[in-house]
């Protein structure tokens, strides 16, 4: 009930949010709340049943927008930590010489090999307006495919105690109460980030408008992200009604041997983020086409299907990632060690 009171709160302050964000959000509250509503449809029946408990899910629900909440913050730390957690442009890599299939999974070494490229290929990269780049990310390409294995591994790992602490029936109520509230958070915290990831804007150099040469003379407007996130979204009434009915159960992620030290989570997410990047010219040739426009989102098939496609796509690959978490967490067995250390002690 607590959260229902919240939710006009959010509205009334998302203005301001968006004022003090140097980037187009990704989709607006609504549009992310059905992501992982979508997510939480789709998994199977053997799934822990404590995240279909209606306070757990409607907290799953309410954090799909988290991350957009510390995007609005006066504070510059956590706005150049958090900001380009958000996107991944992928023609930048190549423009450093990289490749989504090449680039480490380690984030830190990833910056590394970015900034080398830039540093060898300066003429490549745009000049970096300082007025327009207060939280400092303007010279990365975005980390979203990190940001979204990292908060697989988080929530791995919490599985990975819950079977011991509840399965092996090795912890207090009140341990497996808080490690439950825990994946709960992570759930909900990391379904903003795969969400993201199924908004095609947020894969690109043209995220809020055509960048660069234009040919097909795509629009430059710099309203569009805003628009796709959230303004067409409400003005074609899109709900979560029309999609629950074209949920399909998750299966989890086939992940691969790892190859050396590339993390086999990581691989998925990439590959799951170059899907995405080959819809960003479809989006740009159906706004030039009018499916988009304001006067027509009620009626719009085309744009409408174009929208709600993009929301169950987040929301099954949410799906997976979630049930890939949970089935392949062995238990951890230090936690058990130390646990049963502690039970002969007694």
């Amino acid at each position: 009930m607590q959260n229902r009171h919240l939710r006009p709160l959010f509205f009334l302050l998302a203005p301001a949010a968006l004022l003090l964000a140097p980037r187009a959000l990704a989709w607006d509250y609504e549009g992310h709340r059905m992501v992982n509503q979508v997510a939480l449809a789709a998994l199977p029946a053997d799934f822990p049943a404590f995240v279909r408990e209606p306070a757990a899910a409607e907290r799953i629900a309410w954090l799909c927008s988290e991350p957009d909440r510390w995007r609005s913050s006066p504070d510059l730390p956590i706005r150049h930590s958090n900001s380009a957690d958000h996107y991944l442009n992928m023609e930048q890599l190549a423009l450093a010489d990289l490749t989504p299939e090449t680039v480490t999974s380690f984030r830190y070494q990833f910056a590394l090999q970015f900034a080398g490229g830039r540093a060898v290929h300066p003429e490549r990269f745009p000049g970096i307006e300082s007025d327009k780049d207060s939280d400092h990310t303007r010279e990365w390409p975005g980390f979203l495919p990190w940001t979204i294995a990292e908060y697989f591994g988080k929530l791995r790992g919490d599985f990975a105690r819950l079977k011991v602490l509840e399965d092996e029936k090795l912890g207090t109520p009140e341990e497996i109460a808080q490690t439950k509230a825990s994946i709960v958070e992570l759930m909900g915290v990391m379904g903003h980030f795969v969400g993201d990831g199924a908004q095609p804007l947020h894969t690109t150099n043209s995220h809020n408008g055509w960048a660069g040469a234009n040919p097909n003379g795509y629009t430059t407007w710099r309203g569009l992200h805003s628009w796709i996130d959230g303004g067409f979204i409400a003005k074609a009434g899109i709900t979560f009604a029309d999609l629950r009915d074209r949920v399909t159960p998750a299966e989890p992620l086939a992940l691969p041997p790892a190859r050396g030290e590339r993390d086999p989570m990581f691989d998925e997410t990439m590959k799951y983020l170059q899907v995405q990047h080959g819809f960003v010219e479809p989006l740009y040739q159906l706004e030039k086409k009018g499916v988009f426009k304001a006067e027509v989102a009620a009626t719009s098939a085309e744009g409408r299907e174009f929208i709600v496609q993009r929301l169950l796509t987040g929301g099954q690959m949410l799906g997976r990632v979630w049930l890939t978490a949970w089935r392949s967490a062995a238990p951890d067995t230090y936690l058990r060690a130390q646990l049963l250390k502690k039970q002969t002690a007694k």
